[in-house]
């Protein structure tokens, strides 16, 4: 996509007020090293124990079976969801094989992913929705407009590639086959600013 564009618009923000989403061409970052150990740390904190019940209660409310959890964090999630993993960290890749519990999300299709603070960082996320029979469980910055998103925290090129308004997103996944059936801001309640969760399940057949 970066090699279409015009010169002098490969490094900044293309924000699409039409359809309330933006995205940012920068070639996305390495996530080797601790990255992984990063996120252990913070899952380790009161934050983390929040955060993660929170998810697990979401969850809960709408899908019974198994989820796959796509970009682990630190593996809490995991852990007390009881549910397997994807990630690109080795690290991370090693930690779920070691417990039997990593999973090809683009190998092998499933019924419900968790997108915990990842499915902006996919180059490709039409892709992985493609592998999804029925849920999707996201959270992520959400933004009023393209200055909101500019002068946001959230605002990080390489690492974020995509930026949604909650209409945007909402009408993201209606054209990958998905209704909105919750939206809260829990997360952001518990003092993370400007993150909304999402559950997606999907009203048609999969591709």
């Amino acid at each position: 996509m970066t090699s279409a564009l015009p010169n002098g618009l490969t490094d900044c923000l293309l924000w699409s007020e039409e359809l309330g989403m933006g995205f940012h061409p920068r070639q996305p970052i390495d996530y080797s090293g601790p990255y992984f150990e990063k996120y252990q740390a913070l899952d380790a904190t009161p934050m983390g124990e929040a955060l993660t019940r929170a998810r697990v209660e979401m969850v809960a409310r709408h899908c019974q079976s198994g989820v796959v959890d796509i970009g682990i964090g630190g593996g809490r999630f995991v852990l007390e969801a009881d549910c397997w993993g994807y990630d690109v960290n080795a690290e991370a890749v090693a930690w779920l094989k070691s417990r039997n519990r990593y999973f090809d999300i683009y190998a092998n299709a499933t019924e419900a992913i968790c997108c915990w603070d990842s499915l902006e960082h996919i180059p490709e996320p039409e892709k992985l929705l493609a592998q999804v029979g029925e849920w999707v469980f996201v959270s992520m910055p959400i933004y009023l407009s393209q200055w909101d998103c500019l002068r946001s925290k959230h605002y990080k090129p390489g690492e974020h590639l995509w930026y949604w308004t909650q209409s945007g997103l909402i009408a993201w996944f209606a054209r990958q086959g998905f209704g909105c059936v919750e939206a809260n801001e829990k997360e952001s309640e518990l003092g993370r600013e400007g993150i909304t969760s999402f559950a997606f399940r999907r009203y048609g057949d999969r591709p």
